[in-house]
């Protein structure tokens, strides 16, 4: 994957989250983020970019860059919304992809960004078509959902504090339609490693297991027909973080 895939992918789902935040209306609640409705989430992804922004102006030894409320009008926020997304667009699209700037995960680039900015809104699209009802219609491409998996399990699982973890065991997800396959290992109080799985007839704790797109929402937490076997409560640690 590189900057120009995911540049691509952020345009395209960035168009249909907005289609769809503006058939919902701001005031529909948002399921799969309890206590939300359209409006609130999209202040968090204008500021989200908002922050994206900034770092990419930062450099890696910088502060975390501090971004403004959102805006409480809909027509404001949506306005807002518009004019950091086109800011985004054009910093990537421009920046040397291997610029070190400000980031909370090691691809501290643009490259890095605009892989987060990608899924970020991708996975808000889903939420803003099932607040619409119509998230039957939506199937993320197979490419594209595996590699979100991937940073979920690779990029965002080890981030944070695991010093009090007590999981125990091995996850392995398959994406059948992708070709790709995650083995994500935890051991109490150390940071969980996801690498590629070894061998026929490997063991597991558990398995996820479905399309790249089921198990792509899966890893995020929301509604999924992915398969899961074996322990469950491990199965869902990924999903809690």
């Amino acid at each position: 994957m590189d900057r120009d895939f995911h540049l691509k992918a952020f345009q395209e789902q960035a168009d249909a989250f907005r289609r769809a935040v503006l058939q919902a209306g701001p005031d529909a609640p948002v399921s799969t983020c309890p206590g939300w409705d359209v409006r609130r989430m999209t202040g968090h992804l204008a500021r989200v970019y908002a922050r994206v922004r900034a770092s990419l102006r930062s450099g890696p030894g910088d502060a975390r860059p501090d971004v403004p409320d959102a805006p409480a009008d809909f027509d404001a926020l949506l306005s807002w919304w518009d004019e950091l997304r086109g800011e985004l667009v054009s910093d990537l699209s421009t920046m040397d992809p291997d610029r070190r700037v400000w980031a909370f995960f090691d691809d501290a680039t643009p490259t890095g960004w605009a892989r987060r900015v990608a899924h970020e809104t991708a996975i808000h699209r889903l939420d803003a078509e099932l607040a619409l009802g119509q998230a039957h219609d939506l199937v993320f491409d197979p490419e594209l959902a595996a590699d979100g998996i991937d940073e979920m399990l690779t990029v965002l699982l080890p981030l944070g504090d695991w010093s009090a973890g007590e999981h125990d065991g091995t996850v392995l997800y398959h994406a059948a339609d992708a070709g790709r396959a995650w083995l994500v290992t935890y051991r109490p109080g150390e940071r969980p490693e996801t690498g590629a799985p070894a061998g026929a007839g490997l063991e597991t704790g558990a398995t996820v297991a479905g399309t790249a797109d089921a198990v792509y929402r899966r890893v995020w937490g929301r509604p999924s027909s992915a398969s899961v076997t074996g322990d469950t409560a491990l199965a869902g640690v990924a999903a809690g973080r």
